[in-house]
C-alpha cells in the first residue's frame, strides 16, 4: 500500500476524515482536499501522519472547473499519479424547504458542489489513471463515490440533496461500465445517519430514532462513525473486491433493509 496514492475531496472535516485517516492506517498518501476550512485540513493532515501515512493538503472547490484541473495537477505532480479518487465533498442545504416552496438557489448549489463536482472531477482523474501502469493484476486505479441513504429515501424538505445523490448513484454505475475494460473499477458507498458536523443539528431527533424508539430505524443500534465509512474505503483500496464495479455497499446499521 506505501505506494498507492489517494485523493480524498472534502476530507478536512467529518466522513472524509475518516477516510484519510484510515488510508493512513493502509499505508496510503493521502491528499487531503478542502474548500474552505485550512485549519480543519491541517489537523485532518496531522491525524494522517499520527496513523503512519503520507500527505498533503490541496485546497480546491469541487464546484470549479479550475480548481478540479489544479487539485489533479498538484496530485500528481507531489505523488507522480492517483490510485484512488473518493468523491467524497458535498454540502447538505442551506435552508430545509418543502418541495412546493423550495427555490432554486439551493438547488443549483447542491448540484453544482454534490453531483456536477464530482463527474467532472471523476473525468479528469479517470483520464489521469489511464495514463498510468496497470499493476501487476492489470488495475489502473479506483474510483469511491460516498452517496446517502437518501438516494433511495425520500425526505420532502431537502428533494434537492434527495435527487443530486441518487444522480451520482447512477453516476457510479456509468464511469463503472466505461471504465471496467480499462482496469479501473468504481464503487459506491452509501452512508446512513453518521455522527458529524452535518448532522449535529439533528442530533436529539436522530437518537430519539436510533436509540430509544421501540425497534429503532436501524437494527444496529447506534449511531455511524467516520471510521466506519472509512474502514470500507479503506478494503477498497486494499483491493478487496477485484471483481466487483459499479457495487454498492450499505454502511448504515441496517437501515435498507426495510424491515416490518
Amino acid at each position: 500500500m506505501a505506494s498507492k496514492t489517494a485523493l480524498v475531496t472534502g476530507a478536512s472535516r467529518g466522513i472524509g476524515r475518516g477516510i484519510a485517516i484510515e488510508l493512513a492506517r493502509a499505508g496510503c498518501r493521502v491528499a487531503i482536499n478542502y474548500a474552505g476550512n485550512a485549519q480543519a485540513a491541517g489537523e485532518a493532515l496531522a491525524l494522517v501522519k499520527a496513523a503512519g501515512g503520507d500527505g498533503f493538503t490541496v485546497q480546491g472547490d469541487v464546484a470549479s472547473a479550475e480548481d478540479r484541473a489544479r487539485v489533479i495537477a498538484e496530485v500528481v505532480e507531489k505523488f507522480g499519479r492517483l490510485d484512488l479518487l473518493v468523491n467524497n465533498a458535498g454540502v447538505a442545504p442551506n435552508v430545509r424547504a418543502d418541495l412546493l416552496e423550495a427555490g432554486e438557489e439551493s438547488f443549483d448549489r447542491l448540484y453544482a458542489i454534490n453531483l456536477k463536482g464530482p463527474y467532472f472531477l471523476t473525468q479528469l482523474a479517470a483520464k489521469q489513471m489511464l495514463q498510468q501502469e496497470p499493476d501487476a493484476e492489470g488495475f489502473r486505479g479506483r474510483i469511491v463515490n460516498i452517496t446517502s441513504i437518501s438516494v433511495y429515501t425520500a425526505s420532502i424538505n431537502r428533494g434537492d440533496y434527495c435527487m443530486v445523490k441518487a444522480g451520482l448513484a447512477m453516476m457510479t454505475k456509468l464511469f463503472a461500465e466505461r471504465l471496467a475494460n480499462d482496469g479501473i473499477n468504481v464503487y459506491e458507498l452509501r452512508p446512513g445517519v453518521i455522527a458529524t458536523d452535518m448532522t449535529g443539528g439533528v442530533k436529539e431527533k436522530y437518537d430519539k430514532l436510533i436509540l430509544h424508539d421501540e425497534r429503532g430505524i436501524t437494527p444496529i443500534r447506534r449511531w455511524g462513525k467516520p471510521e466506519d465509512v472509512g474502514r470500507a474505503v479503506r478494503a477498497i483500496a486494499e483491493d478487496r473486491f477485484p471483481f466487483s464495479t459499479g457495487a454498492v455497499f450499505d454502511i448504515d446499521g441496517g437501515f435498507h433493509l426495510q424491515r416490518l
